[in-house]
C-alpha cells in the first residue's frame, strides 16, 4: 500500500515539486499508462506515444519548480499530451489528415471537458467553413480528402478527373486553409488555453 493513498493530486504534485522522488514516482504510477494510451490511440504509434509520455514527466520533473497548476494534475498532463500531439501532427507528413482525425476522435472522445469539446467543436466549424468557400470542384475534392479521408486515386475515381488534377486542386485547398486558419494557429490557441 503506498503512502500516498490518501493523497490527492495537487497535494502530489506539491511534494512533487519539493522534491519529492517519491512522490514523483507516485505521480508516474497513477498517470503514465493512461498518458501512454491517450497518446497512442492518436498517433497509432508506441513509440512515438513512449516518448511523448516520457517527455511530459521528464519536463514536469526539471521544470517542477516553476510549473503552475491550478485545478487539475490530470488535466495539465493530458493538456500536455494533447500539445505533444498537436506538434506530432504538424510534423507529420500526413498533418492534414492526422488533425482531422485527431478532431474527429477528440469530438466523439468521453474524455473531454465540456470547454474543450465546444472549442474543438468550432475549430472544426471553421474548418468547414473555409473549406466551404472553394471553389465547388476544389470543395468537393477537399471534403472527400479531408473529411472522409479518401485517397486521391479514390477521388480521381469517383469525379471522373485525374489524379494529377486532384493533387492540384489539394494543393490549391492546402494553400487556402493554411491563410484562413493560420497555419492551424486556432488549434494552437485551444490547446495553450487548457494549459
Amino acid at each position: 500500500m503506498s503512502q500516498f493513498n490518501a493523497h490527492t493530486d495537487i497535494q502530489i504534485f506539491s511534494l512533487v515539486q519539493s522534491g519529492s522522488t517519491e512522490a514523483f514516482d507516485e505521480l508516474y504510477g497513477r498517470y503514465w499508462e493512461k498518458l501512454f494510451n491517450y497518446a497512442f490511440h492518436r498517433t497509432r504509434s508506441k513509440d512515438v506515444a513512449f516518448e511523448m509520455v516520457q517527455d511530459i514527466f521528464v519536463s514536469l520533473w526539471s521544470r517542477r519548480e516553476v510549473l503552475q497548476v491550478k485545478n487539475s494534475v490530470s488535466g495539465y498532463l493530458f493538456a500536455s499530451v494533447r500539445f505533444q500531439i498537436i506538434n506530432y501532427i504538424r510534423s507529420s507528413k500526413q498533418k492534414e489528415y492526422y488533425l482531422m482525425d485527431y478532431i474527429r476522435f477528440t469530438s466523439s472522445s468521453v474524455d473531454n471537458s465540456n470547454e474543450e469539446f465546444v472549442m474543438l467543436h468550432d475549430l472544426q466549424k471553421n474548418l468547414e467553413r473555409s473549406i466551404e468557400k472553394l471553389p465547388e470542384r476544389c470543395r468537393k475534392i477537399t471534403e472527400l480528402s479531408m473529411l472522409q479521408n479518401w485517397s486521391s486515386k479514390k477521388i480521381s475515381a469517383k469525379l471522373q478527373i485525374s489524379q494529377r488534377t486532384v493533387e492540384n486542386q489539394l494543393a490549391l485547398a492546402r494553400k487556402h486553409l493554411k491563410t484562413s486558419l493560420g497555419d492551424y494557429v486556432m488549434l494552437y490557441l485551444i490547446i495553450s488555453r487548457l494549459l
